[in-house]
C-alpha cells in the first residue's frame, strides 16, 4: 500500500509540472470580440432603408450588420478585425439591391481611443459638420407671377439687398446627402426643392405649382397654382440623404423660422436649431 500511494504521488506531481510548463499558450483564446454601439438623435428610416455599421481597418471597411433599431445594436466581431479598427462609422443603405461597399451616405462616425469611438456627424468620414455656423434667410414674392397681392405665395431664399444674392450660408455637403426647403403650412410639411448650392435653383425650379414667368436661380416656390397663403407657416431647411428615404424631412433640420406678413420682399431671418437635431454616439469594442 505505501508503494502505491508514493507512486499516485509522483504521478500528481508530474501532472502539475506538465501543467505549469504549458504555461498561457494553452489557455482558450475568445473565438468573437463584441462591438455595441449606441446612439442620440437617430430617426426611424423610411420604408426600404436600413442602418449599417462599418469598422475602418487597413484593409479596408469591415460590415458590422445591418439595423433598423434606432437606439444602437449590439453584433460579434473577429477578433483580428477588432484589433485592426481604427474607426466606426454609421451608413444609409437600400433594404434591396445592395452594393457590398458601404453607401456615400455617411451619418455619422469617430475615432477609436482604449476601444471607444464617440460618434458625430462632424466627423470627416461622415458629414464633416454639425451645422452650427449655418444661417440665412427668406423672402415672401411670386416672381412666377404678374400679380402684386399674392407675394404672400411664394418663398424664396435670395436676399434682395444683395444684387439678388444668396441669402443662405450653409456648410457643402459631402457625396451622399442634399438641402431641402421645406413650407410647414398648418402642421404639413410641403417641399420647395432640393439643391446643393444657395446660390442656385433648385431641383424643381419654382415647382409645379408656380405661375407661367420665369423665376430667379435661386432656392425656392411659388403657391399659385393651388393658392397657398404662406403667412403662419414655418420655413425650414433640412439635410436630406441622397437618395431620399423618405418624402417627410429628416431629422436634421439646422434652420427655421416663422413666416411672418412683413411685406413683398422683405428679408425674414432663419434661426440656427441644428442643436436640437444632431445625431451622436458611441461605439465600444470588449
Amino acid at each position: 500500500m505505501e508503494k502505491s500511494l508514493t507512486a499516485i504521488g509522483l504521478t500528481l506531481i508530474a501532472s502539475t509540472l506538465t501543467l505549469a510548463a504549458c504555461g498561457d499558450d494553452d489557455v482558450e483564446t475568445p473565438t468573437q470580440r463584441t462591438l455595441s454601439v449606441a446612439f442620440q438623435g437617430l430617426p426611424t428610416l423610411g420604408s426600404g432603408y436600413v442602418y449599417e455599421g462599418w469598422l475602418i481597418t487597413s484593409a479596408g471597411p469591415v460590415s458590422t450588420g445591418r439595423f433598423t433599431d434606432t437606439k444602437g445594436a449590439t453584433t460579434e466581431v473577429d477578433p483580428t478585425v477588432a484589433d485592426e479598427s481604427s474607426a466606426y462609422v454609421l451608413t444609409i443603405e437600400p433594404e434591396v439591391g445592395d452594393d457590398p461597399a458601404p453607401s456615400s451616405t455617411h451619418v455619422v462616425a469617430g475615432t477609436f481611443s482604449s476601444m471607444t469611438a464617440s460618434l458625430d456627424m462632424k466627423a470627416e468620414s461622415a458629414l464633416g459638420t454639425d451645422f452650427t455656423e449655418a444661417s440665412g434667410g427668406f423672402i415672401l414674392e411670386t416672381p412666377t407671377t404678374d400679380d402684386a397681392t399674392d407675394y404672400n405665395q411664394g418663398i424664396w431664399y435670395l436676399d434682395p439687398g444683395q444684387g439678388p444674392g444668396a441669402s443662405l450660408t450653409l456648410p457643402t455637403l459631402p457625396a451622399g446627402w442634399a438641402y431641402e426647403g421645406w413650407v410647414v403650412v398648418n402642421g404639413v410639411p410641403q417641399s420647395t426643392g432640393r439643391f446643393t448650392q444657395a446660390a442656385a435653383v433648385d431641383a424643381d425650379g419654382a415647382g409645379s405649382t408656380a405661375g407661367p414667368m420665369p423665376a430667379p436661380p435661386f432656392p425656392g416656390q411659388d403657391f399659385i397654382a393651388p393658392a397657398v397663403d404662406l403667412v403662419g407657416a414655418k420655413a425650414v431647411i433640412s439635410v436630406e440623404p441622397d437618395p431620399d428615404d423618405s418624402a417627410e424631412p429628416f431629422t436634421l433640420k439646422p434652420l427655421l423660422g416663422d413666416i411672418a406678413d412683413a411685406g413683398a420682399g422683405m428679408l425674414q431671418t432663419l434661426t440656427n436649431a441644428a442643436a436640437d437635431t444632431a445625431i451622436t454616439g458611441t461605439a465600444t469594442l470588449e
